[in-house]
């Protein structure tokens, strides 16, 4: 984010903002918003808005996985294959 162009005051969103989310979803980077001087909100295109919300769900689940594997709560590969195919033949049985 650069910081001299990324960064408008509240006056400048109430007068431009068609103007500044399109200068947004162009360039696919953040504008802060002050008002009084002060960060108080962020302006975001949707598509970057949406590749944030999943790269945070998924380190949500890594560290669910990490947590997971420092419990002890993990299964060996046989283990697991073993599940998968019982779980298969058991559908297959119903079909």
């Amino acid at each position: 984010m650069d910081l001299t162009e990324d960064v408008e005051p509240v006056t400048t969103l109430k007068r431009s903002a068609a103007e500044l989310i399109t200068r947004a979803t162009e360039r696919h980077s953040p504008i802060v918003i002050t008002q009084n001087g002060k960060p108080t909100a962020v302006l975001q295109d949707v598509a970057s808005y949406e590749r944030q919300r999943r790269a945070l769900h998924l380190l949500k689940l890594i560290a669910q996985g990490d947590r997971d594997h420092d419990a002890g709560r993990v299964h060996d590969l046989d283990a697991v294959d073993a599940a998968v195919r019982g779980r298969l033949a058991a559908h297959r049985d119903r079909a």
